[in-house]
């Protein structure tokens, strides 16, 4: 697909009794995500189904499916500029960096990894879309409300990283910027300062629950990154 990297063959798994060769050296994550332009330009929406069509057949090929989780939960992350959760994600899961980039890794029993540039950053030809519910959707004003009517209630149960959990009033219809203000009552935690994760993706203020096709009892992650105080 891009002109920079697209899916990688990936290497035949070995033969039972021959273990793989593991990496030799672990790099930090760099911050610096790739550079690349795709074939054509291609919209938001585009490329997070690219993006959806590689995490969902990933697994299937090889490799253990909680380490793909992690690097996906990982790329997300680092998306949304949190390296440090993506570095302890890496850490968690004991995933090595031989060149610090997601884009080659291993487990811990030698399992190679590889990732697509389109999974690390959006193309430098990316075309915006007005109104596309996309990554940049907290800068495009407030997310609509539910219609009148359509509101079913649902226990909506979330983890602060502060290590506190809360249950939520919260409706199937509800955007999570809606969600992001209530908590803000509830907590004072101003929205600009939560990052809501579930099953390893990052949600957009316009996300609805309903997208996100949680269940009852599943938990929603939030990320806390308050500012330090102002120093005297």
């Amino acid at each position: 697909m891009g002109s920079c990297v697209g899916r990688q063959r990936r290497d035949r798994p070995a033969a039972p009794g021959h273990p793989r060769k593991r990496a030799g050296r672990n790099e930090p994550l760099k911050k610096e995500r790739p550079k690349w332009k795709s074939d054509y330009p291609m919209t938001g929406g585009q490329l997070r189904s690219k993006r959806d069509e590689f995490w969902d057949t990933a697994p299937a090929f090889e490799g253990r499916k909680e380490i793909w989780d992690a690097l996906k939960a990982a790329a997300y992350a680092v998306e949304a500029n949190d390296h440090e959760l993506a570095q302890a994600i890496l850490d968690g899961a004991s995933i090595t960096l031989p060149h610090g980039s997601l884009s080659e890794c291993y487990d811990e029993l030698g399992n190679r990894y590889q990732l697509p540039v389109y999974c690390l950053a959006p193309p430098v030809n990316l075309l915006l879309e007005r109104g596309s519910g996309g990554e940049g959707d907290e800068d495009g004003g407030e997310p609509p409300e539910p219609a009148p009517g359509t509101r079913r209630e649902f226990p909506l149960k979330v983890r602060l990283s502060t290590g506190k959990d809360l249950r939520l009033d919260a409706s199937l219809a509800d955007p999570v910027g809606q969600l992001k203000r209530q908590l803000h009552a509830r907590e004072g935690i101003e929205p600009a300062w939560q990052r809501w994760f579930f099953s390893g993706k990052l949600l957009t203020d316009r996300t609805r629950l309903q997208d996100t096709k949680i269940q009852k009892d599943f938990v929603i992650q939030v990320i806390v990154n308050q500012p330090p105080p102002p120093h005297d």
